[in-house]
């Protein structure tokens, strides 16, 4: 896992630094040190919160305080190992005035390109593992339900599900006056409106629904999800759970992986009612097609499989949502910057995989003739 660049804010009096300050780590901090004013009187900078550190970042750190020196603070350093300690101590017993620290020449586009694929294949073994210990548990919680916290799936199920009901609805409602609108216009032409019921049904009830439930939940539930575990990681709540002995996939994730199985497919056959009834307005309004007319239609000719197919894909996408947000969510680490950054990485992630899986179903159910 990567480390978190190195930063510094200050909290009045004093300089607080924190994140890996390395060579490579350095841009942003270097900026901020530039910028800093502490008050003149005591400052006392704060590198307990500072993961690693070299001789850039140490010189770094001597020169800002160096110059503010200069300008009547008298700076004092506080959270030190041994090891930090004797590093300043020897960059400070140099003699040597301090200037602008030297940087690393910039790394290439090979560089970069290796770095970022050995990051990317790190991640994905990480989140296979992430799979792999939730798969195990789950089935553990199968041969054994009463490991499972009902109480929590019932009070999860309630928030990514029915909470989402509105949202849910008035979007899916609006998907069906869109997909009948444009779809008249061009019907209308060729004297066919009744095929209207046709366009509508297949659209929702085939592809719309269960994406548009998917991509709503994504960025409402999902990121809820990564943001309570890693705001629990930053709090150190995560690691109190292990030292008591409970494992936080089964109190943290699978409660949220069961609720949002569950709900989903709720979600979705909810999605095609309301993208059905948004069908059935705009067809009556522009086409002159009955409520009556447009049932009947969609009986003849939207099958049960085509409703399953896209029932079916609920439980998929809302795996994909649950894990993807779970798993960022444990990848927080050092402070509320973190938990924001994998938030939106987790929504992100999981809007790409949904419309990945999406398509690949798209493809298979097509081979198989449904």
């Amino acid at each position: 896992m990567a480390s978190d660049p190195a930063s510094v804010s200050s909290n009045g009096q004093d300089i607080v630094c924190q994140g890996d300050w390395t060579a490579l780590q350095l841009d942003r901090a270097a900026r901020d040190l530039r910028y800093l004013r502490p008050l003149p009187g005591d400052v006392e900078i704060d590198l307990s919160g500072v993961s690693r550190i070299d001789s850039t970042g140490a010189w770094l750190i001597y020169r800002a305080a160096h110059k503010w020196s200069k300008l009547g603070a008298k700076t004092r350093y506080i959270g030190l190992d041994d090891k930090t300690r004797e590093l300043f101590e020897l960059i400070a017993g140099q003699g040597i005035e301090p200037g602008d620290a030297p940087h690393p020449p910039a790394p290439g586009f090979l560089e970069n390109l290796g770095r970022d694929s050995a990051e990317a294949a790190r991640n994905y073994m990480a989140f296979l593992g992430f799979i792999g210990n939730a798969t195990f548990s789950s089935l553990r919680i199968l041969l054994t339900p009463a490991r499972l916290r009902w109480s929590q799936v019932v009070v999860e199920s309630e928030e990514a599900g029915f909470d989402a009901l509105p949202i849910v609805g008035m979007l899916a409602f609006l998907m069906g006056i869109v997909i009948a609108y444009q779809g008249a216009v061009v019907l209308q032409q060729y004297g066919a409106g009744i095929f209207i019921a046709d366009l509508v049904g297949l659209a929702m009830l085939r592809e719309l629904s269960p994406l548009v439930t998917a991509i709503i939940v994504a960025g409402r539930t999902g990121s809820a999800y990564t943001a309570q575990i890693g705001t629990m990681k930053v709090t150190e709540e995560v690691d109190a759970l292990r030292t008591m002995g409970i494992a936080p996939i089964e109190l943290l994730v699978l409660p949220k992986i069961f609720a949002l199985v569950i709900a989903m497919p709720l979600l979705t056959v909810f999605a095609d009612l309301m993208g059905l009834l948004g069908g059935m307005i705009m067809a009556n309004n522009l086409l002159d097609v009955s409520f009556q007319n447009f049932i009947d239609r969609l009986a003849s000719e939207v099958t049960i499989a085509d409703y399953l197919v896209g029932i079916g894909k609920a439980p998929v996408f809302a795996l994909i949502i649950a894990a993807v947000g779970c798993y960022q969510g444990f990848k927080v680490s050092g402070s509320a910057e973190s938990v924001g950054k994998h938030t939106t990485i987790s929504v992100v992630e999981s809007i790409f995989l949904v419309i990945v899986v999406d398509a690949i179903f798209s493809i298979v159910f097509s081979r198989m003739g449904i």
